[in-house]
């Protein structure tokens, strides 16, 4: 049988690195979008590169500074990331792979345990080994392994818990160093993402950022030094904004690579992240075949194992772990250009930026109350992508079979609470809750009645739900 110009694909072809022209070239044809095979001509697709950088710097660039990692290898790694990713989903899913802001809490915990920056990193290693094996079974066995493991109701739980737990590191870390540039911080960063459109909305916190520089300078100019708490101790007289390190920074260099450690305490804290990843690329394979008009389905358990690789490979050197950015899917939103051209253009120019110590420096001199009015809003966000999970699968919470488990979990997972076994071992936070709420979900199941399971009918109070459609106003079928 004789096979078309199109079935006889260059090994080049199959890693989805060699891409069409788009029409002339310039921008879409009104109605059209520009697919992940085309591009647009060189110039202008290392123009989407750059915009897809801005779109991720200022969560990329936040999470290692909160992790107590090196911000120049976190955007290095980040670059690297994006292009094991796309060779692994042969260039059909346009994405970029920056550094995860689910971890910032599970930091948080194992340095107050006593842990460095290579016990935080090995601890993320293991959570991306489990998320390439599960990529693995997903690729075997389909989606549905993880719904019946961990259906809505859990992911939303786990989710919410691992958001909300990071609420005391902004009260009594970063908001304290300076209020009022918190505040102010916060009310920009907020109307940025309410009142801008298009691009300049899906870099928020990158204008938040920039907002933040500016108005610590100019605090610095008109009030003088501050006296506060900075990464403990007693109050001290300090600059808000202190660039110092600038001046000294190489403008070109290596970043800080270092191996990881492993401990199993820190690794238990940190294994539950691993669900909030699993849902994050969901969602995003699921947005952007929406998008493209393809069917990714297939893709998912490739983009899981890509992510988990991508993180393992980051995490092994010194940096943080990775996984798919919701502003750059509102990047190409915007533009309908889903051409995965622009991503390999983007991972370059995060290399180079990784090259460059000045960038870093930059990044590290953060005041304290730009992270405080920033984190408010980011680590609320994260948290209540937990409840946007209910919502898109109609979770009812008036079934006890959902609302024990889950409410249990989250008090459990945000309030700190330990469970004592020995006195070199214990369970607390956000490991506890994430245990609580998957475990406790499936035994109660185990022994709910029919009913609950089926949940035709609210079970706690009045009104109507999903499992009411079809009934009549006295509640019978």
């Amino acid at each position: 049988m004789t096979r078309t110009r199109d079935e006889k694909a260059t090994p080049t072809m199959n890693l989805g690195v060699r891409w069409r022209l788009h029409g002339d070239g310039r921008t879409p044809a009104p109605g059209a979008v520009v697919r992940p095979d085309e591009r647009l001509s060189w110039p202008r697709t290392f123009g989407l590169g750059a915009q897809h950088v801005v779109a991720m710097f200022g969560a990329s660039f936040v999470a290692p500074v909160l992790m107590g990692l090196d911000p120049n290898l976190a955007i290095m790694m980040s670059g690297v990331a994006t292009v094991i990713f796309l060779l692994a989903t042969r260039g059909k899913v346009p994405s970029y792979l920056g550094c995860s802001l689910s971890f910032v809490g599970v930091a948080a915990v194992i340095r107050a345990q006593g842990g460095d920056s290579a016990t935080v990193t090995g601890a993320v290693f293991v959570v991306g080994a489990a998320l390439f094996l599960v990529g693995l079974a997903v690729q075997r066995f389909g989606a549905r392994i993880i719904h019946a493991a961990m259906p809505p109701v859990v992911t939303g739980a786990v989710v919410m818990l691992i958001g909300f737990n990071l609420a005391p590191v902004t009260a009594s870390t970063y908001w304290p160093q300076d209020q009022w540039v918190a505040l102010l911080t916060m009310l920009f960063t907020g109307l940025a993402v309410v009142c801008l459109r298009g691009f300049w909305a899906r870099i928020a916190i990158f204008l938040g950022l920039i907002f933040g520089y500016g108005v610590s300078w100019l605090f610095d100019r008109v009030f003088g030094k501050i006296n506060s708490v900075v990464g403990g101790g007693e109050p001290t007289d300090h600059w808000r904004l202190d660039l110092s390190a600038v001046g000294k920074a190489d403008w070109i260099g290596l970043p800080d690579f270092h191996g990881p450690s492993f401990e199993w305490s820190a690794i238990l804290v940190a294994l539950p992240v691993v669900i909030a990843l699993i849902a994050e690329n969901a969602g995003h394979v699921k947005a952007v075949g929406e998008m493209t008009g393809d069917d990714l389905d297939g893709k998912l358990g490739t983009a899981i194992s890509a992510d988990g690789a991508a993180s393992m490979l980051s995490t092994a050197v010194g940096g943080p772990p990775n996984t798919t950015y919701a502003e750059n899917i509102g990047v190409m939103a915007a533009t309908r250009v889903y051409s995965t051209a622009a991503y390999w253009a983007a991972a370059l120019f995060a290399l180079l930026f990784g090259l460059c110590p000045k960038v870093g420096a930059i990044v590290a001199a953060i005041p304290g109350g730009v992270l405080g009015g920033i984190t408010v809003i980011l680590y609320g966000m994260i948290g209540l992508l937990g409840a946007q999970i209910w919502i898109n699968a109609r979770v009812d919470l008036r079934n006890p079979l959902n609302l024990v488990p889950a409410a249990a979990g989250i008090i459990i997972g945000t309030g700190g609470v330990s469970l004592k076994f020995t006195d070199t071992f214990e369970l607390n936070g956000i490991a506890l809750g994430t245990l609580v709420v998957i475990t406790g979900y499936h035994v109660l199941r185990a022994f709910a009645p029919a009913h609950m399971k089926e949940s035709r009918e609210p079970l706690l109070d009045e009104g109507t739900s999903r499992y009411d459609e079809g009934a009549d106003a006295t509640g019978k079928d």
